[in-house]
Order: C-alpha cells, then sequence, then structure tokens
C-alpha cells in the first residue's frame, strides 16, 4: 500500500475576522492530529483564510484582503504544519501578484514547514469571481507516497483540469470549494466524473453552513464514493490507497474498461484531423 491518511474540515470561518480564522486554523489542526494521530494531509475549504461574509451579506474589498505569498500569513501557516507535523492545505487565499493583480490561490505546506505548492485557480466562476485567472496546473510529491494534484472549485467544472493533472502524475486531486449555489449537486457529478475519465482519487471539499453548501465528498479511482459529508460542519477523515490508482488503471473501471491506458496509447499515436 500507498497511504495517505486525508483529515478535511468542511467548516466555516470566522467571517470578517482573517485573524481569528488563522488562529481557529492552528488549534484545529492541532486536535485533528490528536483524533487522528496518523493523519499526513489536512485541508481546509477554498477561501477559509479571507473570511468572507455569508453568501447573502455584503463583501468586504477582495482587494483588501489580498495577501503576499509568501508572507507574513504563509509564515504563519508554515509554523502551523511544522508544529502538527502533517502537509496542510489550508483552502486558498486572495493572493496579490508582484503585478498588482489578485489570484484566487491555493497554498500546500510539507511537515517541516516548507511551502511546497502555490496554485492560482485557472477557472474563476466568471463574471462573478473577480480574481485574475492563473496560467498554470500544478502538482506536489509527497514522499513514499505519491503524486497529488490542486484544483479550486470552478475549475473542477472543465475536463481540462482534472486530465491536465492526471498527464502531470497526479494519482489525488485536492479540489477546495466554496460552493454556496443549488448547483453542488452538479459539482458532485463532475467529482465522479473527472475521477471516472482520469482513474484517480478526487476529494471535493466543501465550505459548511453557513459558509457553504457542505455535501464534501471523496470519490475513489473507479468514481465510487467513498465519504460524503452533510451540509453543516464536519470532519472526513480517510486512508486512501494510491496503489489503488495503479490497479484500477492496470485492470480496469470494475476490473473492465482501462480508460487512462488507452488515452495514453491514443497520445502516442495521434488523431487525423480532416
Amino acid at each position: 500500500m500507498r497511504p495517505l491518511s486525508v483529515a478535511a474540515l468542511q467548516t466555516s470561518p470566522v467571517f470578517g475576522d482573517p485573524e481569528a480564522t488563522l488562529r481557529r486554523m492552528g488549534e484545529r489542526v492541532g486536535r485533528v492530529r490528536g483524533v487522528v494521530p496518523h493523519v499526513q494531509l489536512v485541508m481546509f475549504p477554498e477561501l477559509h483564510l479571507p473570511a468572507l461574509a455569508p453568501p447573502l451579506e455584503p463583501h468586504d474589498d477582495l482587494a483588501a484582503l489580498a495577501v503576499e505569498v509568501p508572507g507574513p500569513v504563509t509564515e504563519e501557516l508554515a509554523a502551523i504544519a511544522r508544529a502538527s507535523e502533517v502537509w496542510l492545505m489550508p483552502g486558498s487565499v486572495f493572493e496579490r501578484a508582484e503585478d498588482g493583480e489578485v489570484h484566487n490561490t491555493a497554498l500546500v505546506f510539507s511537515p517541516e514547514g516548507d511551502l511546497v505548492a502555490s496554485y492560482r485557480k485557472v477557472f474563476p466562476w466568471q463574471p462573478h469571481e473577480p480574481s485574475v485567472p492563473g496560467d498554470g496546473f500544478v502538482t506536489f510529491d509527497v514522499p513514499d507516497v505519491g503524486r497529488l494534484g490542486l484544483s479550486i472549485c470552478y475549475d473542477g467544472s472543465f475536463p481540462e483540469t482534472c486530465r491536465e493533472l492526471a498527464w502531470m502524475g497526479a494519482e489525488a486531486v485536492l479540489q477546495v470549494s466554496l460552493t454556496t449555489t443549488s448547483d453542488r449537486a452538479q459539482e458532485l457529478v463532475m467529482a465522479q466524473a473527472n475521477a471516472i475519465f482520469n482513474q484517480l482519487y478526487v476529494v471535493s471539499l466543501n465550505a459548511g453552513s453557513p459558509a457553504g453548501l457542505g455535501r464534501s465528498l471523496i470519490v475513489d479511482p473507479e468514481g465510487l464514493v467513498r465519504l460524503q459529508a452533510g451540509d453543516g460542519e464536519e470532519l472526513l477523515t480517510d486512508v486512501l490507497d494510491l496503489d489503488a490508482v495503479t490497479r484500477v488503471r492496470e485492470y480496469g473501471t470494475a476490473g473492465v474498461s482501462r480508460l487512462w491506458e488507452q488515452a495514453t496509447r491514443s497520445v502516442e499515436r495521434p488523431f487525423r484531423r480532416q
């Protein structure tokens, strides 16, 4: 086995208070480690740290909530990861880039406190989300376990996201969301479809009520739902065996359909265009 013990917190921030949200994150990561001593990776929802107001309340100026990466906030996040000795994905932040543009950026820290991955959302929820699109997809390696890909909410609505991450070697996709709209049901279908098409795990973590609609889920490489949360605050824990990706890709979904193997063969033999 190549086990990856995951804890995904379907939760809400301390609305309007990023500093209190960051402090509570540190406390909760420590508590998760106490409840699940073998946990390797801890996740929080999209835009958890900016502590946005509930969906029907007035929102702050998003540019004012933007932080530098790296910067003081990433230093504190690094300390949280280091203190609990976990891989930490604190959701995403509004990142102020060197050119002044604001991106919706997912971060990952190693148990040593290193910022190992920074991913700018390629598909913002247009026209509603004002952040500027990123220009590339990102993966990172957990030594002796495997390679993981990053995705943020609306990215999952575009098949190119998971497919590109799979081409880059990802065996699991960590997708953080802040979905407040009634299309969460469709997002769940797409999470399963992305897992099936690419024969990999998808961890789709949404914010819980009242920040979001919850219903987070973990899907295995055959598209089967391993866990699904309700609407409110919930802790999803699971141990993903990344060797299952190898098994499914070699023998096929349900022991029959070898989608990934056929897709890779098709790339080696380009299609004719009329």
